[in-house]
């Protein structure tokens, strides 16, 4: 009798040990994203909301999201700890020589990038980033109703979409059309809304294997209203994700 019980205790022990390891690996986030804000040049006044929604989806879908305007935060031992860095409606010129030393080896090391909208009209005069973003701005169109052809509708970012999506945001025109070098997740329909500049093959978000790591960007997320706009929240996460490398997505063999 006296041996049954203490099997039973022991069996007890194991399950109860089991248990919290099950419950600590599911309170464990799935992966850190260094979230950057810095701006030398126009300032967003929807960064507020655009943080808040980072840090919403954050803790809805298991990942841990610092949010810093400090380009201090750029260094080897700092960026080692992210799985990804978004460039969160970011502009103008925001590191140091050394800061975008130090990046270029994180991306190198197989870590990745997300851009969100004004991340294009960042660091000009660094071609390296450049390359990485995919595009530079050249202007845009006023806040306007657009529609977005999905060219991908198996990626993490579109695959929830609607073939033609119908949306309100401030729409880029780039600098040089990005196809080449890139792969294309959405394309705008210029003969929905005036202010289009590219013609047909106007991208608007793309991905690519870029220098050993990974780049999403999007050109969507200019207003307010964007960031508590369910589609548009969805397409943000699945680029986060597919940039920190724990969602799977075509964009291209090469790195670049």
């Amino acid at each position: 009798m006296l041996k049954n019980k203490k099997i039973t205790s022991l069996f007890l022990l194991i399950m109860i040990f089991g248990l919290a390891t099950n419950v600590s690996a599911l309170d464990k986030p799935a992966f850190r994203v260094l979230v950057f804000t810095k701006t030398a040049a126009f300032v967003h006044d929807s960064i507020p909301d655009a943080v808040a929604a980072v840090r919403r989806l954050a803790a809805e879908n298991n990942f841990t999201a610092d949010v810093t305007d400090d380009a201090g935060a750029f260094t080897d031992a700092n960026l080692a700890k992210y799985d990804a860095v978004v460039f969160l409606l970011t502009t103008g010129d925001v590191l140091n020589e050394s800061q975008q030393t130090a990046f270029e080896r994180y991306l190198s090391a197989g870590h990745g990038y997300a851009g969100v909208h004004s991340a294009s009209d960042t660091e000009h005069d660094w071609p390296w980033y450049g390359r990485l973003v995919g595009a530079y701005f050249k202007n845009h169109s006023d806040v306007v109703k657009a529609t977005i052809v999905v060219e991908d509708p198996s990626h993490p970012s579109t695959s929830f979409l609607p073939k033609r999506w119908e949306r309100i945001d401030e729409w880029y025109n780039y600098k040089s059309n990005p196809r080449s070098n890139v792969h294309v997740l959405l394309n705008m329909d210029e003969s929905t809304y005036q202010g289009g500049e590219m013609g047909a093959d106007h991208p608007i978000a793309w991905c690519s294997r870029f220098s050993g790591g990974r780049s999403w960007y999007t050109g969507l997320g200019h207003t307010k209203e964007s960031y508590s706009e369910p589609l548009f929240l969805r397409h943000l996460l699945g680029g986060i994700q597919w940039a920190a490398g724990v969602k799977e997505g075509y964009c291209g063999e090469k790195t670049k």
